[in-house]
């Protein structure tokens, strides 16, 4: 595969699929979860958006003691932590469709 040819494929997949991590400053479990995602992002394209929840009352009172919650395009996927192979099968799903 050209290198030309992989990264319109991979900036295909970056717009496809969208994994949001709703989160806050201190949280060891967030810096757990973005670990593991940003793992599985080494090897699957995607784009991860990080997003603290103290920024927003609704968020603040939607995800507060919940957090870390993930999202992939937009349904929630996980929550307190993110298991790894349960992750990059998510995604290779997705990458298959």
């Amino acid at each position: 595969m050209s290198a030309a040819l992989k990264n319109s494929s991979e900036w295909l997949m970056n717009s496809l699929i969208q994994i949001d991590i709703y989160s806050r400053p201190g949280c060891h479990l967030c810096d757990d979860a973005k670990e593991v995602i940003e793992r599985v992002q080494s090897r699957f394209s995607f784009s991860l958006r990080v997003i603290n929840i103290e920024t927003d009352p609704a968020l603040e009172k939607a995800y507060g003691e919940q957090i870390p919650v993930v999202f992939i395009n937009g349904n929630k996927a996980f929550k307190y932590h993110v298991d790894e192979k349960e992750l990059e099968q998510k995604v290779k799903r997705l990458w298959k469709t």
